[in-house]
C-alpha cells in the first residue's frame, strides 16, 4: 500500500511538472510570422505594436541562431575528443565544419539582435509621436 502511494505520488509530480512546462512554454512562445507576413509588416509598420512584433520575430530568430551555434560548438568539442575524428585527416570535414557553423550562427544572431534593437527603438520613437 505504501509503495503504491509512493509511486502514485511520483507519477503525480511528474505529470504536474510536465503540464507546468508545457503551459510555460506556450506563454513565452512568440508569434510565428511567415516570410511574407514579415516583409509586409516591415514595409508598413508605423505603430509601436507593429514594430514590437517585428522585434519579437528578430529576437526569436536570434535565440534560434544562438541555440544552433551552441549545438555546433558542442559537436566540435565532441569531435575533438574522439581520436578518430580529431586527426588532421578528418578535422576539415568535422571539427572545422562545426566551428565554422558555430561562428556563422553567432554572427547571424548578433545581426538579428541588432535588427530587433532597431525595431524596439522605432517602437519607442512611434510612442513619442
Amino acid at each position: 500500500m505504501k509503495r503504491s502511494l509512493g509511486i502514485l505520488a511520483i507519477v503525480l509530480v511528474i505529470m504536474l511538472s510536465a503540464v507546468w512546462q508545457v503551459s510555460t512554454a506556450q506563454q513565452h512562445k512568440p508569434e510565428k510570422l511567415s516570410k511574407q507576413q514579415l516583409l509586409s509588416l516591415i514595409a508598413s509598420a508605423k505603430t509601436p505594436a507593429e514594430h514590437r512584433r517585428v522585434a519579437e520575430y528578430y529576437h526569436a530568430t536570434a535565440q534560434d541562431y544562438l541555440a544552433q551555434a551552441k549545438e555546433h560548438a558542442e559537436m566540435a568539442e565532441a569531435y575533438k575528443k574522439n581520436p578518430m575524428t580529431s586527426s588532421s585527416k578528418f578535422a576539415t570535414g568535422t571539427v572545422d565544419h562545426c566551428e565554422y557553423f558555430a561562428q556563422s550562427f553567432k554572427e547571424m544572431a548578433t545581426k538579428m539582435q541588432e535588427l530587433a534593437d532597431m525595431h524596439e527603438q522605432m517602437a519607442k520613437d512611434a510612442e513619442a509621436k
